[in-house]
């Protein structure tokens, strides 16, 4: 089938397809096209280019896009989705003054999430994580990487990885799975961490590989939680198992956590609210990209990734959603392209190259995500009328997507 949108006022991310990621000042550049079609065959980008070079073939669909902007949907390569309930409660605690240590302290956070979700049916827990799934799919999210974290036994992370491979296997969206069974100790095992990291490496990992259930494995590597050695035992039993590292650093303290992800391969280190020239360093010359997630800064009122640090370390940066119940409760791509610009001082096109190119390399999608590229997925994003694509963080607040493409077929 063929699809083919014509009269689009700015073809934005538009690539050769051998470009994977942008770092440093090649961030403030957007490639586009005005005045420009492209050409969707089955479920891939077939062509694209100016009006005046448009074939003239008899497509199945033709779309006027006349005054839209039309763009790479968006890709979050760090989600917590799936999950059972909710912590409103925790969200007033915040606001009466309690820190995110003190509600952990009281039973909260990560621990709360884990004793709801272990008492949830599987099917349950499905039916929850769709809603959230069919509600960022409209906000333009062509691809997600979703973790597992809110089991902390082993069927309990089964039981979410198993949810996350659910998902992917009935919804149109490209979904990466991620292992983050090392996000918290729990209770019974506060005081024997080794015990519970004995239990993710000899017992849960060889379950999750044997059904094939992750892409990658995580964990939250920060004071309190998981130290730089017992994250270092996880990323090793990771690669053991074919498992990428993704991992939580420096959410709340640098304690050379980044230098010991670069050091083990790790494809992206997420949050860096706190980042140390030392940081930076171990950063240059890897394969690591950081990833920011503004949405949590803006709701748990804790500093902002320095991107502007980052960038001009000449360093790539991509951006997340971080949607999860506790410290981010939406995974709207629109606000975090809009967060990084008006708090993190990003471009607009900086921000955008985040959310799509980059945010495609850190879930190792990039050879087919991320941009307008022929022989990439046909994932795209048609806004409303706008003046220009400046519009999409400007506004802020407004539902600015007209239609959302996944696979070529139209969705919304």
């Amino acid at each position: 089938m063929q699809t083919l949108i014509i009269n689009i006022k700015e073809l934005l991310q538009v690539r050769e397809n051998n470009i994977d990621k942008v770092s440093g000042d090649e961030m403030a550049i957007l490639p586009t096209l005005k005045n420009a079609f492209v050409l969707l065959e089955n479920d891939m980008i077939k062509d694209f280019g100016t009006m005046d070079n448009c074939p003239k073939i008899n497509a199945d669909i033709t779309i006027d896009a006349s005054g839209k902007i039309v763009l790479p949907s968006w890709c979050d390569s760090h989600t917590h989705i799936v999950y059972a309930g909710n912590r409103e409660q925790e969200f007033v605690d915040r606001i009466n003054g309690l820190s995110y240590e003190e509600i952990a302290n009281r039973g909260g956070g990560i621990l709360n999430s884990a004793k709801k979700l272990n008492k949830t049916s599987e099917e349950e827990i499905y039916n929850q994580s769709k809603k959230r799934l069919e509600e960022v799919i409209s906000q333009g999210t062509g691809a997600v990487e979703i973790k597992s974290g809110y089991g902390l036994t082993i069927e309990g992370e089964l039981k979410m990885l198993r949810v996350i491979k659910k998902l992917a296997q009935n919804y149109p969206i490209t979904i990466k799975s991620t292992f983050l069974g090392a996000h918290a100790f729990p209770k019974e095992y506060k005081e024997n961490h080794s015990g519970y990291i004995d239990l993710i490496i000899d017992e849960m990992l060889p379950k999750i590989a044997e059904e094939k259930l992750a892409d990658f494995i995580d964990a939250f590597l920060e004071t309190g939680y998981f130290s730089v050695e017992e994250t270092e035992r996880i990323m090793e039993a990771g690669k053991k198992y074919g498992l990428i590292s993704k991992i939580h650093v420096n959410q709340f303290t640098a304690i050379n956590g980044i230098e010991a992800c670069v050091k083990h391969d790790a494809l992206s280190v997420d949050h860096l609210e706190i980042v140390t020239d030392e940081d930076i360093e171990a950063l240059k010359n890897s394969k690591t990209i950081a990833v920011a997630l503004p949405s949590c800064s803006y709701f748990i009122s804790i500093p902002y990734t320095p991107a502007r640090k980052i960038l001009n370390a000449g360093l790539p940066l991509a951006l997340a959603s971080d949607f999860n119940p506790g410290t981010t409760p939406s995974g709207n791509m629109n606000f975090v392209v809009a967060t990084a610009c008006i708090k993190m001082k990003m471009t607009p096109e900086e921000a955008i190259n985040a959310a799509t190119i980059n945010g495609a390399y850190a879930m190792d999608i990039s050879k087919t995500h991320g941009s307008i590229s022929k022989g990439k997925k046909a994932n795209l994003i048609i806004t409303k009328p706008l003046n220009s694509f400046y519009e999409i963080p400007y506004c802020f607040g407004s539902n600015l997507i007209e239609s959302v493409i996944l696979n070529g077929k139209v969705i919304t």
